[in-house]
């Protein structure tokens, strides 16, 4: 063997290594190739909002009756720091307002249905969110005719139903007056009694002889709850006279 043939025996192997290495260095990831991955990047998918704003409320408030403590508190969920809370639109019942801090709270001084929307927001970047609501103020005492009034010979007699949806017993005075066309009025049914919390339909019934003449009778229930300082009232009429025919 020449000393030619013994120099590329020895430097040749050498010459090849080196240059593998160089190529892995200059075109990194060449081992990976065709291996790449297929697990989609955290950064495309759409994060989702924790924070967004619901109120928990129904829609349906619970009922009031006039003169009566009402107090209660809108709820919601989500949002960054201190909720908001006003009417957009609609009316409270008089007497019943609304705070900031999403209290509901007065006595309403009338009854009747009462249709708002309330709007909540937070202190941070969230949109509002709005709600309507139905509050509904009604009679604390109330009257209905079981038998209505009518003429039975000389006499008009009837019955009526009398409740109380109140969480208070009441003072009740329950009247009964016939007033002729002349204007006289002769009383034809009274009691008074305490009317018991929770009390539906109790019956009350009336009646009374009366001369010959038309008379529209009037029924009046007050209910007193003195530790209370509360009064409830209702009352009915006829729709019209009734006549007396029978007697003087």
């Amino acid at each position: 063997m020449t000393k030619v043939q013994r120099v590329r025996r020895i430097f040749l192997p050498v010459l090849l290594a080196a240059f593998a290495m160089g190529t892995g260095a200059c075109m990194p990831g060449l081992d990976t190739l065709g291996n790449e991955s297929t697990e989609t990047p955290e950064a495309m998918v759409a994060p989702q909002d924790d924070h967004a704003l619901v109120i928990e409320t129904d829609s349906e408030l619970p009922d009031t009756y006039p003169s009566g403590t009402y107090d209660m508190r809108f709820l919601a969920h989500g949002g960054i720091s201190a909720l908001h809370w006003r009417v957009e639109k609609g009316a409270l019942p008089p007497g019943i307002k609304l705070e900031d801090d999403g209290r509901l709270h007065g006595k309403a001084e009338r009854m009747g249905e009462f249709q708002f929307t309330v709007a909540v927001t937070d202190g941070g970047n969230h949109r509002g969110v709005q709600k309507g609501f139905v509050l509904r103020v009604r009679s604390g005492l109330t009257l209905n005719w079981k038998t209505p009034a009518h003429v039975s010979g000389n006499r008009i007699d009837g019955t009526v139903e009398v409740s109380n949806t109140t969480p208070d017993d009441m003072d009740l005075t329950f009247d009964v007056k016939a007033v002729a066309d002349n204007g006289r009025a002769t009383e034809i049914g009274y009691q008074h009694f305490v009317l018991r919390r929770g009390t539906t339909a109790k019956e009350l019934p009336f009646g009374e002889t009366l001369p010959h003449g038309a008379y529209v009778i009037y029924v009046n229930a007050v209910g007193e709850v003195a530790a209370k300082n509360l009064i409830h009232r209702d009352r009915m009429q006829t729709p019209g006279p009734l006549q007396v025919v029978v007697g003087p």
